[in-house]
Order: structure tokens, then sequence, then C-alpha cells
């Protein structure tokens, strides 16, 4: 599993330089969300009043969800348990002093939270604060899940996990979501390494990795063609923690992998009728690099980039042809099977639980306005102990 790091709420962030925002960026007086540096990056205020993700229902596929956190009350709807027995299947995958519901909350957050206190002013919000969440339990069990999720009214399925290898009907479901117009989104997973992993690597999903604030792709990224998209993944504050009122710090695609889910929550807001792949198109088509790597003439798709990082402003406001409607990545050939593949046959191997000269800060086309690199930011003081899940069959994104 991806470190988790304690946000400490009395820890202040000093100004390093002048700080550049688009129109509209956030303010706010605790240290959590202060640290949210995503929110500043996009332009998240100007952001909301093009859109929010008002009536688009986002499916998470986790272990399981604290639908109480102070931040998400009344984002969840009523979701179902795909876990092979009971929601607590996953315990053996925790690490000591983890919640079983601290990933799920985290993601869930991070797409839809709203904050609290004075206007929603503190703690986690999510880049599409309007989404709500359909909450679906699934420890190895997730192509049920994703069938269920189509099903009951999802528009979006965030999956920040990896299982390799798949279960027999992983990518089938995939499809079926696909051509009933859902799009699926999954992390590509944290090993550093050039593997492949599942659910990124069926045909259709956008496959994200971590980008931090600077603009650079996270080294533990695992580097090949799955990766289409990259996202905040880095340092990022998310309501979990063992309580409602909790914080800690995320790391990893998996966060940057609902990252991309909440900005997919945008887009289908104001672009409805748009398929999966001319959805995907709008974010590839707009998605940004940093100096470095525009010096380098990466060709793109890159195995570290992908496209580049998603900037949410330029998706929403620019004039872009919808395109084809399989859209620019590798979409699944044929008719999808309406129902699981091999029904009853073996659900396969336990999910990998969930993933979790610079220029800062990345300003991720908020506001409608392009990529803006600027010489500094506030950072935030948090202290941290990075770690890894030693053995097992992976780790959550």
């Amino acid at each position: 599993m991806r470190a988790t790091r304690t946000v400490h709420a009395t820890v202040g962030a000093t100004l390093t330089g002048v700080l550049l925002l688009t129109a509209g960026g956030t303010a706010a007086a605790d240290q959590v969300r202060k640290d949210l540096w995503p929110l500043e990056a996009f332009g998240a205020q100007a952001l909301w009043q093009k859109a929010t993700g008002k009536g688009v229902t986002v499916a998470v596929l986790d272990f399981g969800f604290r639908t109480t956190h102070q931040d998400l009350t009344g984002q969840f709807l009523r979701g179902e348990n795909f876990s092979t027995t009971s929601q607590g299947d996953g315990s053996k995958d925790l690490m000591p002093g983890e919640d079983l519901r601290d990933h799920g909350t985290a993601m869930a957050g991070i797409i839809a939270g709203h904050g609290h206190g004075p206007g929603g002013s503190e703690g986690v919000k999510g880049l599409a604060p309007g989404a709500k969440i359909l909450p679906l339990p699934m420890y190895k069990n997730g192509a049920a899940a994703t069938r269920y999720a189509v099903d009951h009214g999802a528009d979006v399925i965030n999956m920040s996990y990896t299982e390799t290898p798949p279960d027999t009907d992983t990518c089938p479901s995939i499809h079926y979501a696909l051509e009933k117009g859902v799009v699926v989104v999954a992390g590509v997973g944290n090993d550093g390494l050039p593997k492949k992993n599942y659910p990124a690597a069926c045909p259709g999903v956008i496959g994200v990795g971590s980008v931090d604030e600077y603009g650079k792709a996270d080294e533990d990224n695992n580097a090949n063609s799955t990766l289409d998209l990259l996202a905040p993944g880095v340092k990022i504050p998310a309501a979990m923690g063992g309580s409602d009122t909790a914080y800690r710090t995320e790391d990893g695609s998996s966060a940057a992998t609902a990252y991309v889910s909440g900005a997919v929550a945008l887009l289908k807001e104001k672009f409805p009728h748009l398929t999966p792949g001319q959805i995907a198109n709008r974010l590839v088509k707009t998605a940004g690099l940093a100096g470095p790597q525009k010096a380098k003439h990466l060709k793109l798709p890159d195995v570290h980039y992908g496209y580049g990082f998603i900037q949410p402003g330029p998706a929403l406001t620019r004039d872009i042809p919808a395109g084809p409607a399989q859209g620019p990545l590798p979409m699944p050939q044929g008719k999808a099977p309406q129902t699981a593949v091999v029904p009853g046959a073996d659900k396969g191997p336990d999910p990998d639980p969930p993933m979790g000269g610079k220029e800062k800060l990345m300003l991720f086309g908020g506001g409608g306005v392009g990529l803006l690199a600027i010489g500094a930011i506030v950072t935030g003081a948090v202290t941290s102990a990075r770690r890894r899940r030693s053995g097992g069959s992976g780790a959550w994104s």
C-alpha cells in the first residue's frame, strides 16, 4: 500500500515566493485545505462556476467506506457489498493502525467531498463536489461490482486498485460498462516497474499515474503503455484516519485516479452525450507537460507521462470536436457480453489492495486557462514516514 502521512493541523505553511493562481484559486483557514494543493493547481473555484459534477454518479470500487465522515455526509448513494463474504475480507492487507474504510473514504473525498465548517471552507473538498458516490465494497469481486454499477446508474467508475492476473470477467465487465456509456478510470499501480496491471490494462480504461506539484511523474508509477494520463497524487490530504474527523496524506496512483474520475464527472455534467472515448479525447487533447518534459520533446504517449497531466479547465472550455466515438485510446472490439463471463468461475487472485530545475506549482488548466508553471507555492509542513507493504499479491494503487 502506498504511504499515508498524518496531517498535523497545527503545523504552519510557509510562503516561499509569489504564488500565482488562476482566477478564483482556493483559500481556506485550516491546514488540511491549505495543503490541498490540487484545488489551487486546478483553479477549482473558477472550475465550479462551469461544472461541479451535479447529476453525475461516480461508482467507487474499494474495500469499504466511512459514509459518516464530516466531509462526505450526504454524498453517498445506497450501494451494495460485493466482498466475497463481508466488508472485512481485506483486513489482512491493512497496515497496523489502518481502518478498513480509510481508502474508499479517501477516494470518495477526492472525487466529491464537500468539506465542512463555514461555507465548506475546511477539510477535504473534492474536484466534483456536486457529484454523488455509489459505494461498492468489492474485495475479490470487482467485475460483479462493475456490472452492478453500470446497471444502477453510474456515469463513471473509479478503480483505485490493481489485480494481476485479472479475474476472467474483469475486462468483459469493463467492455460492458463502456458500451453503456460509462467511463472507467483505473490506476496503473505503484510498483515502479514496467509491468502492466489490471484493470488499467483492459482496453478502454483510462489508465492513470501520479504526478507531483512540480509536474514530475511519480517514480513509483508503473511505466508502460497502459499509462494514459497523470493527475495529482503526491502529498494529497485525504479524509481518512479511523474517525469521522480524521485526515492523512495519501500518495500514489489511487489519489490520481480519483482526481481523473472527478474531472470526468465535471465533463459528464457539461457534455452528457459524449461517449467514454470522446470524454477521454477532451482530457488527452488538453493534457499538459511541465517545462523540463516539454524540453525533452517526448513522443506522446510516453510510458512515464502518457499524454501528460490533466487540465480540467481547458477540457471543459476549449472548442474541441467530439471526434470518433472510440476516442484516442485503444478500445475493446466487438460486442460486450451482457452477463458475466464463465458464471461461477474462480474470482481470481486477491485484488492488489488500494494503490494508493523544478517549476512549482503546476496550474493544471484551472478556470479555462492553459498550463501555467510558476516559481513558488505555499508548501505545507507535514511529518511523514513512508512505508511499503511487503509480500502478498500486490498493493492498492
